[in-house]
């Protein structure tokens, strides 16, 4: 089974996230900022992230940043699930290795959609 990692600072978009995965028949693992991200990659890297942009402790972009930098790190599929929409944002997410974007709020179809259009579903 394919594991999907969803960052994000909020539990309740942790919690709609999962639910939206998990349907999509993927085990799902939580983290709350990019430092827990990382560190849980370290361990364990998965198939698939869903990543928020704006966390404390590391924000997404920094841990996307240091992800691509690990062992193994240019693997996951990285999709960012986040409200910054400017597209000097997007681009920097793209450059930085980022394989889509996501605009607040999604839903199922959207998030599903986005996998495919990635080869994950």
């Amino acid at each position: 089974m394919k594991t999907c990692l969803v960052v994000d600072d909020s539990r309740v978009i942790r919690k709609v996230a999962r639910k939206i995965v998990e349907d999509m028949g993927f085990a799902c693992e939580e983290a709350a900022d990019g430092q827990q991200a990382l560190d849980y990659c370290r361990k364990n890297m998965p198939e698939a992230i869903l990543l928020d942009w704006n966390m404390p402790v590391m924000n997404g972009l920094d841990f996307l940043i240091a992800l691509r930098e690990e062992e193994g790190g240019r693997k996951p599929i990285v999709v960012f699930c986040t409200t910054e929409n400017d597209m000097s944002n997007i681009t920097q997410a793209l450059r930085a290795g980022a394989d889509e974007y996501v605009m607040k709020p999604f839903d199922g179809d959207i998030i599903e959609s986005k996998f495919a259009e990635v080869g994950l579903v």
